[in-house]
């Protein structure tokens, strides 16, 4: 019997064990570091002509691991293998595949400071941020596992005289699973194991930025004893996915995670029907967002700030989640901004392998510079309180500092573009009905909270506030598998929900077969 799902426990990093058993995992991870490490198509570890290194953002000369960088004939290799593992692993029971999901859930525990460490290393993310990652990752294993066995079930029918009729879900077929960096192991694991725990093969596409921790999440469903070809490891540049993988006739489904553009530009070359194709694909896509957070003249704002806080800078405001548009009563905005920028100004910067640093690096060169150049917009477009510099430490790594610009308006740059750095707006609200305009005033519709203790404007805002993941008096970011199925509106991407009762289903075809008795 399989126990009810329930969330993975965080880690107590105040406890000495953990404290202890961080630092051995960091130590043990640098001691692989500049390792070269295989495709593995079929089962079969493969190496490509030309190599890219993985590297560490906080020391951005530091090479992580050195990748195999796939072209077009190794992307064909791993469609065919995915194609013909796919006709024997369709037919492995849902208790089998389950099961397997099961096991690489119990493995990531054995091996979670290992994976925390590496992420911490190779996406920058802190200690809270990558234990955070793991466990989610665990959560959606052990999720889907149950999930799939619900399916698998007999499904409700209205009873018809004569008849025996049944509703069975069944594959899709090969997909192509693009998973972004900032999760990469948590939304990598999640996107991967939905499609295959419902019995479809696939090919897994890291982003060029996390290429380690994937390959380690392959070790983990290997050793789980995921058969071969059923999960086919592909690095190298995005455009093997986003195009050839993408458009490939044999693809029945892509699963994305990443910006608006790329999940725009898969969305459209999907929908182009090639020569030999014979279904129409499907896209699950999630594509971020420019989340808020209102501020009510009657919240408490000694309870909204490290809400704001966290959302605003929590892995450096790299989250589709992470708040960039701090919507503020005219009653309270000075007196909220005053203590936002005197907590902001404390936050620690350095490199997350050491525990006391709250605020890592960005991703890479090009993040630092797209960042940067939006800060310089944002001196344009509204007042600078905070930061608006690239930290003392730039030179070693992609650090910035918290950036806060206030008397923003709703209609500039730094309040409609993702920005996707810690970078937060701040903008004014004469009255509740204007907050909740400036709030729905983009083209995406992610994440969003508001704070409050007035019941009736809390239930207004639950009917009005247009955004897939809402919160009330908490903060926007942090949704837990199961709990908070997450995915959103309009541009942020295909309405899908990940963690939910509802998210199989987009790996799957529904089958009524109707026999007369």
């Amino acid at each position: 019997m399989i126990k009810e799902f329930t969330n993975e426990p965080l880690t107590d990093f105040t406890k000495e064990e953990n404290i202890k058993k961080m630092k051995e995992a960091l130590a043990k991870v640098r001691k692989d570091f500049g390792r070269e490490y295989d495709l593995i198509i079929d089962g079969q570890h493969i190496k490509a002509n030309d190599k890219f290194n993985s590297y560490n953002p906080a020391k951005k000369d530091e090479v992580l691991g050195i990748f195999q960088k796939a072209t077009e004939k190794e992307a064909e290799l791993a469609i065919n293998a995915a194609l013909k593992r796919f006709e024997e692993w369709r037919y492995f029971s849902t208790k089998e595949r389950a099961l397997i999901l099961l096991r690489a859930a119990n493995i990531m525990r054995k091996r979670r400071f290992e994976l925390n460490a590496t992420m911490v290393y190779e996406v920058g993310k802190n200690w809270l941020e990558a234990d955070a990652d793991t466990a989610e990752a665990i959560d959606f294993l052990e999720f889907y596992a149950r999930e799939a066995i619900r399916y698998a079930q007999d499904q409700p029918l209205t009873p018809y005289p004569g008849e025996f009729n049944e509703l069975k879900y069944i594959p899709l077929g090969v997909g192509i699973i693009i998973p972004p960096w900032n999760f990469p192991l948590a939304i990598l694991c999640g996107m991967t194991s939905a499609a295959v725990v419902t019995g479809n093969t696939v090919v897994l596409k890291p982003a060029s930025d996390s290429p380690l921790i994937a390959y380690k999440f392959m070790e983990v469903m290997i050793e789980a004893g995921i058969p071969n070809g059923v999960i086919n490891y592909l690095t190298g540049p995005g455009s093997i996915a986003g195009n050839y993988l993408v458009a490939h006739p044999k693809t029945r489904f892509i699963a994305f995670t990443g910006s608006k553009e790329v999940g725009l530009k898969i969305v459209e070359l999907a929908g182009k029907t090639q020569p030999g194709q014979i279904w129409i694909k499907r896209v699950i896509a999630e594509m971020g967002g420019k989340d808020f957070i209102i501020i009510d003249n009657e919240a408490d704002l000694v309870d909204a700030l490290p809400g704001v806080i966290a959302s605003a800078y929590g892995f450096q405001g790299q989250k589709c989640s992470a708040c960039s548009r701090l919507i503020i009563h005219q009653d309270v905005y000075d007196q909220f901004v005053k203590m936002l920028v005197d907590t902001a100004a404390t936050i620690k910067i350095g490199p997350p392998e050491y525990q006391e640093n709250y605020l890592g690096p960005v991703i890479n060169a090009n993040a630092f510079s797209s960042i940067m150049n939006y800060i310089e917009i944002g001196k344009k477009e509204g007042k600078l309180v905070l930061g608006g510099k690239q930290s003392a430490l730039a030179n070693e790594g992609y650090f910035i500092e918290p950036t806060i610009f206030i008397d923003v308006s709703p209609d500039a740059r730094i309040a409609q573009e993702e920005i996707f750095g810690p970078v937060l707006a701040v903008i004014k609200a004469r009255d509740f009905e204007e907050a909740i305009r400036i709030a729905n005033h983009t083209e995406y519709g992610l994440t969003g909270a508001f704070y409050s203790k007035n019941r009736q404007k809390i239930a207004q805002a639950k009917r009005l506030l247009h955004c897939g993941n809402l919160y009330i008096n908490r903060k926007c970011t942090g949704a837990l598998v199961g709990v908070h199925p997450f995915g959103g509106f309009n541009m942020s991407g295909t309405d899908s929900k990940a963690g939910g009762r509802d998210y199989l289903a987009l790996f799957l075809q529904a089958k009524s077969i109707s026999e007369r008795l």
